[in-house]
């Protein structure tokens, strides 16, 4: 346990990527299958991880994303993008999924479908969006705890225009729109943040232990 809390703290969000520096096939599949392990309600994993390699597609998004120079620098940008097509056909999607790998009936399932269809359909399409959006979060920080752990840089990101980011990677052709950004590598010799102390408020101040 102390081992992970020493990760944590030399991790930072980095300001500066060394773009000579790329992660192996290996280190991709590990942070991205950290990704594909994160909780998410009812296990539903309302969202897709869009990994960006191209360059010239990197510097478009730069533009609409306050010219950060992580966009283009990092190994790689990961936009975490959240479904708008959340109905009970995609529940039956992912019962079926289940069903399979468990190797049991759909019909067994029944109860956890009629469950997951109703909490689904009782929001607003702009909730389940919303929704959406907060489960991708949950999966952003298996990222970044998963970065910490295998000592690659990370930055997560919200410093971007959504809308541009949905328009350029044509993310509404799949039902999709951008959540939250995550670009990975690892930091330049010069990044001056890598050497800042890192601050968090104090425990007295974060911890509210009721007894």
């Amino acid at each position: 346990m102390s081992n992970l809390i020493e990760q944590l703290n030399w991790r930072y969000a980095t300001k500066k990527f060394d773009p000579s520096k790329k992660l192996t096939t290996e280190q991709l599949n590990t942070i991205l299958d950290a990704g594909r392990l994160s909780a998410s309600s009812f296990g539903l994993q309302p969202y897709v991880f869009v990994i960006v390699e191209n360059p010239a597609l990197r510097e478009t998004l730069k533009a609409n994303a306050w010219g950060q120079t992580q966009i283009t620098d990092a190994s790689y940008l990961i936009v975490l993008a959240a479904r708008t097509n959340l109905d009970a056909a995609y529940v039956d999607h992912y019962v079926d999924i289940i069903a399979k790998e468990r190797g049991i009936s759909t019909d067994s399932l029944k109860n956890i479908r009629e469950m997951m269809v109703g909490s689904v359909e009782r929001m607003s399409a702009d909730e389940r969006t919303t929704w959406a959006k907060k489960q991708a979060y949950i999966a952003l920080g298996f990222l970044l705890s998963a970065c910490a752990h295998e000592q690659i840089d990370a930055c997560p990101m919200e410093g971007f225009d959504a809308a541009k980011f949905d328009e350029v990677l044509e993310l509404n052709k799949s039902n999709l729109t951008a959540a939250v950004v995550c670009t990975i590598g690892f930091r330049a010799a010069d990044d001056e943040a890598a050497t800042q102390k890192k601050v968090r408020f104090p425990k007295s101040e974060l911890f509210d232990i009721r007894k």
